[in-house]
């Protein structure tokens, strides 16, 4: 079985962060997935976003504020 590193984005209202994920890569039907921990690590980070709870999720991930822009024709 091998490891890739990988990026996931979680988006919750106003906010995105990237996740840090290993995907495991095996011989399986199943291949490839996330490993437990990753897998919570994501919820936990969407978690904390829908409650606002900025620093939280900041310590599991790199957290970006989205703003509107206006689109000129």
């Amino acid at each position: 079985m091998s490891k890739q590193h990988r990026v996931k984005f979680v988006h919750e209202g106003k906010y995105v962060a990237e996740v840090d994920v290993e995907l495991l890569v095996g011989e399986t039907e199943w291949s490839p997935y996330l490993s437990v921990e990753d897998a919570y690590k994501l919820d936990d980070v969407r978690e904390a976003l829908r409650r606002g709870d900025i620093a939280a999720a900041a310590k599991l991930a790199r957290v970006f504020a989205l703003q509107p822009v206006a689109a000129s024709q």
